[in-house]
């Protein structure tokens, strides 16, 4: 018995720091938000989270108010659910919290980049805003009308023949091919022997492209979990192999127009001493960053304004009127439309079609770690104390997005939903009376918000631009139902339809 109890008693400590790791042994502390740690140990509530983020923070929400933590995959995730005190966040963001070290680990896992350096966002900032879209602008203008009106030919009798496709395949390939050519380069004549060669290398190469990431994409939101079953983890990193061959700094340097920002990306990694596999790999996470969410909500824009002649009306009658003042049109093989940053910044009706296509389909979860314990203050005046090493948390969709008492009638499309009376934009929301600063976060909110998102939305307006002066379009069957959202892909961004639906498109002249 003497020899037993020493054994027995260094099994129990072993039992007891297991449940300790697990979680099994925290509780809820005075002045600490409501703790709910789930049904599984360590796991906690991730499965159900995991099933349909969206749903379960609402059902928290009814539980326990506008602000609880959860555990989720060993970590604990303070959600706060309250718009009115995102301020709290986003200020202490800036001290407190910290976004680098959740999205670090997130990269390594998914693109297998790391790095020892911490690099500015000054290149973004210089090039994905400001005067520097004006260059990326005309680079996506030229290549977005190489591949649409490649796409449907330029012979004299094509105005009368139909095309069908998949609305959702449609708009995600040619935006993502044409976003690709602008950031990352042409083939050059001199390579090819002519210009239009070069133009058809370009087409086939995005389109081989475009191919594999769709199903590197369909693949993501498991690997970011880390729940890939064994052959999905083969085809992920035969896929990643695959993108930084394709995405070589080698390969790249051989391109003409290379966008200054992704030029000045990697020569500053260069200058840092990262070797070249690193830096190919990071090629393709600017790849994933820059063109994985503009596609699906180039599709959701189009079938919402499809889907309300209303707002389609309103929408093209504004992009005629930007063209008429610049005396340009669409014409049989007449020259390629110049839509300037300039003239895209004159469309205030398009502007508010594409935030109202954002607030419904864009839905990011915005997480930060937590560097040292810190009180949050409520709008009511109430604190809350957050525990260093946990996280704090905001999902945007369910908190602000979807609130009735914020956006009225939250689940319909209304196009003119960020538009005042007097034509220009909207930026009064209310909640319990007082106004409110983020009132639709698709692209994050204060330091850490999205630097591409002016690019981005640029690139949304030229491809609707283009489509409402190229093509006479429509559904295939007026009436079918939009597509639901893909429920595993909450947290990771712009959603994605369950399904496409059939459309069809001819030029019009």
């Amino acid at each position: 018995m003497g020899f037993l109890l020493p054994i027995l008693l260094a099994l129990l400590a072993s039992v007891l720091g297991g449940l300790y790791l697990l979680g099994a042994f925290r509780w809820c502390r005075p002045g600490e938000p409501p703790l709910d740690r789930g049904p599984i140990p360590w796991l906690g509530h991730v499965l159900e989270f995991r099933r349909d983020t969206a749903k379960f923070l609402e059902r928290m929400k009814r539980k326990h108010g506008d602000i609880f933590t959860v555990q989720l995959g060993g970590f604990y995730f303070t959600f706060l659910m309250d718009p009115r005190s995102f301020g709290t966040i986003v200020k202490e963001a800036r001290t407190k919290l910290d976004f680098s070290k959740f999205a670090e680990k997130l990269v390594q896992r998914v693109f297998s980049y790391h790095s020892d350096h911490r690099f500015p966002q000054m290149s973004s900032n210089k090039h994905l805003m400001g005067d520097g879209l004006v260059v990326m602008t005309q680079a996506m203008m030229s290549n977005l009308q190489n591949l649409m009106l490649h796409s449907v030919g330029t012979g004299d009798n094509n105005h009368m023949t139909w095309n069908e496709d998949g609305l959702f395949s449609y708009s995600y390939n040619i935006v993502f091919r044409a976003g690709y050519l602008a950031l990352f380069g042409n083939e050059t004549p001199k390579s090819t022997g002519s210009m239009e060669k070069a133009r058809e290398v370009d087409r086939v190469e995005s389109q081989k492209l475009f191919l594999e990431f769709r199903k590197y994409d369909q693949l993501f939101p498991d690997l970011a979990y880390g729940v890939l079953l064994p052959g999905e983890k083969r085809e992920a990193e035969r896929l990643k192999r695959l993108f930084w061959n394709m995405l070589s700094v080698q390969k790249v340097k051989t391109k003409e127009n290379i966008s200054v920002w992704v030029r000045e990306q990697q020569q500053e990694r260069e200058e840092h001493g990262m070797e070249d596999f690193m830096q190919d790999r990071y090629m393709f996470l600017l790849l994933w960053a820059s063109q994985g969410n503009t596609g699906p909500s180039a599709f959701w824009l189009l079938l919402y304004l499809m889907k309300h002649p209303d707002a389609m009306g309103a929408v093209k009658k504004e992009v005629e009127e930007v063209l008429k003042e610049t005396g340009q049109e669409g014409r049989h093989k007449g020259p390629f439309i110049d839509l300037t940053r300039d003239m895209l910044q004159k469309t205030p009706i398009l502007d508010s079609a594409v935030e109202e296509t954002l607030r419904l389909t864009t839905a990011p979860v915005l997480t930060r770690a937590v560097l040292q314990d810190m009180s949050l203050k409520m709008s009511d005046g109430s604190e809350y104390r957050i525990r260093e090493g946990d996280r704090v948390a905001l999902f945007p969709y369910t908190a602000v997005q979807m609130d009735p008492e914020v956006h009225p009638d939250p689940l319909t499309y209304k196009y003119d939903r960020f538009l005042t009376a007097e034509g220009g934009k909207k930026t009064d929301f209310y909640k319990g009376g007082k106004k409110i600063k983020y009132y639709n976060m698709p692209w994050g909110a204060g330091i850490t918000m999205c630097p591409g998102r002016f690019f981005a939305t640029n690139e949304l307006k030229q491809f609707v631009f283009l489509m409402l002066t190229y093509f006479d379009f429509e559904l295939k069957n007026p009436n079918e139902k939009i597509p639901d959202i893909d429920t595993k892909r909450w947290g990771f961004g712009s959603m994605q339809p369950t399904r496409d639906i059939q459309f069809r498109y001819r030029l019009r002249f």
